[in-house]
């Protein structure tokens, strides 16, 4: 029982082949692509409105020149809200709940900003490993908390978006395999669960664009640290 709820997460496989590559790919040709018309269609002017709104947040507080990395986490933004949500749809697999994959992205990221603070500004990078005003005494375990922190920023990430797909995804198939062995037991109760199944589905929606707006919004909190 333990292994069949778990069975979600696997990667498909076809003839030894993963298919974890086209069930990344295949969700980008559902964007509807920019015309030479001079007025959009509604599908894509609400993606360019979705995508300008979350851009703005995301670097309003950053300085200009980390305005660079706009169009690396804006596609990152949108990249992970369609892999989240599209692992909601019935027989598909959720890429990004996969520990490797989200460790690749926080990890490589990670390693950019921190690449781009020591280029650019050494100093004010390696300042955030002593807090102003530390008493001497304390200033060697101070740096060695804060280096251990500062390497724990991508573990931090990549786990926190593994785990919170992994828990909606196991609550949804926990509460549908409820309702349906309900159903012909106690059709009263099966019919107050699947309101709760449907109600889940919703908050798991939500959940899944909280967390790819929470990833690229702490990656460009700590770009701004950087730049």
């Amino acid at each position: 029982m333990t292994l069949s709820l778990f069975d979600q997460f696997l990667s498909p496989v076809v003839c030894w082949i993963p298919l974890v590559a086209i069930a990344i790919i295949l969700p980008w040709i559902l964007f509807p692509s920019p015309t030479t018309r001079w007025l959009n269609n509604r599908s894509l002017t609400s993606q360019n409105w979705f995508l300008s709104q979350a851009t703005s947040q995301i670097f309003l507080p950053i300085n200009p020149p980390g305005h660079k990395w706009a169009l690396l986490l804006s596609s990152l933004l949108i990249f992970l809200a369609t892999m989240n949500t599209a692992g909601l749809l019935p027989y598909t697999f959720t890429p990004t709940s996969q520990l490797s994959i989200n460790m690749g992205l926080a990890g490589a990221l990670w390693m950019g900003v921190v690449i781009l603070g020591m280029r650019t500004q050494p100093t004010h990078s390696l300042g955030h490993l002593l807090p102003e005003g530390a008493p001497a005494l304390l200033t060697p375990i101070l740096v060695i908390i804060e280096t251990i922190s500062l390497f724990i920023r991508p573990i931090a990430l990549g786990v926190r978006l593994t785990a919170n797909l992994t828990a909606g995804h196991l609550l949804i198939q926990l509460t549908s395999t409820a309702t349906l062995a309900m159903l012909t037991i106690m059709p009263v109760t099966a019919i107050f669960t699947g309101i709760l199944l449907f109600l889940l589905a919703l908050l798991e929606a939500a959940v899944a664009l909280i967390q790819a707006y929470v990833f690229v919004l702490l990656l460009s909190l700590y770009l701004q640290e950087n730049v």
